[in-house]
């Protein structure tokens, strides 16, 4: 009788120890088919590109392209602000796998960390002040004037390269730029033409917008990866698609429509 206890035990124990088992085998499998995080790395302080709403939420431009884009890669995306002197550290350092900010692809950059193909085009413009007499970039050039830029945008670097002979006070927000510009403390602010028509619209008593583009070439931006990321080809891709698809006309409907308005009356290149 007693042995025949201990066999009966004996089985019921391996069939709870063989349920364990399996239970733990899926637990694991679960584990492995979890999506992978995409940790995309902006500055949200660039309306309507890259901003947050009133709770904090990103939202903008970018932050729905970098959402279509960890759709297309299968993978959740996580948007990580980040000051954007900070924004190429962080990608060098791994903090996130890639920035998607608004940020112009130039020779400079290319030479610590790679891009992806273009998926925007725009050009330098100048917001200036009213009483400021400036109607293009040479009447900046000019011993006396001073220009407003934001540190290491490209806007900082065309200044330091082509306005010798202005005064170049360089400040690490774009509001603080247009701040100095509406109180005439600065003559004009140097920035892409989107931001330059953005907030003259919002200033249009203070401000004179100068939309033109004054370079030869056209700025690009791009999504910055870090040098010989595998990610590059599956980011082309996508970009290539977003554009034949019409995934970037809708974002200029739904987020740009009055500045696109304003750009084609006055036939300026869109950004899309």
């Amino acid at each position: 009788m007693n042995k025949l206890l201990l066999v009966v035990f004996s089985s019921i124990l391996a069939l709870v120890l063989a349920g364990c088992g399996e239970k733990e085998k899926e637990q694991k499998t679960e584990v492995k088919v979890e999506k992978k995080v995409l940790k995309v790395g902006m500055e949200l302080a660039y309306p309507p590109f890259e901003m947050s709403d009133k709770d904090g939420t990103p939202s903008g431009v970018s932050v729905d392209f970098a959402k279509a884009l960890g759709a297309h890669l299968g993978r959740e995306v996580i948007i990580e602000n980040i000051a954007w002197d900070g924004l190429i550290p962080s990608l060098k350092t791994g903090k996130v796998d890639l920035i998607i900010s608004s940020m112009t692809i130039t020779e400079e950059r290319k030479k610590s960390i790679d891009f992806s193909i273009p998926y925007a085009q725009s050009s330098l413009a100048i917001l200036a002040n009213k009483d400021s007499g400036v109607k293009s970039i040479d009447e900046l050039n000019i011993a006396g004037k001073i220009v407003a830029v934001k540190k290491g945008s490209t806007g900082h670097i065309y200044a330091k390269d082509h306005l010798p002979n202005a005064e170049v006070l360089a400040f690490d927000k774009e509001a603080a730029c247009v701040i100095e510009v509406v109180q005439g403390k600065a003559d004009g602010f140097i920035y892409d033409q989107l931001t330059i028509y953005k907030n003259y619209a919002k200033n249009m008593d203070t401000t004179v917008p100068l939309l033109k583009s004054f370079q030869k070439d056209f700025e690009y931006w791009g999504v910055a990866l870090k040098q010989n990321d595998p990610l590059k080809a599956e980011v082309d891709a996508f970009i290539t698609q977003a554009k034949a698809d019409g995934t970037f006309e809708t974002l200029a409907n739904r987020y740009l429509t009055d500045a696109k308005k304003t750009f084609d009356e006055l036939n300026i290149p869109f950004f899309f």
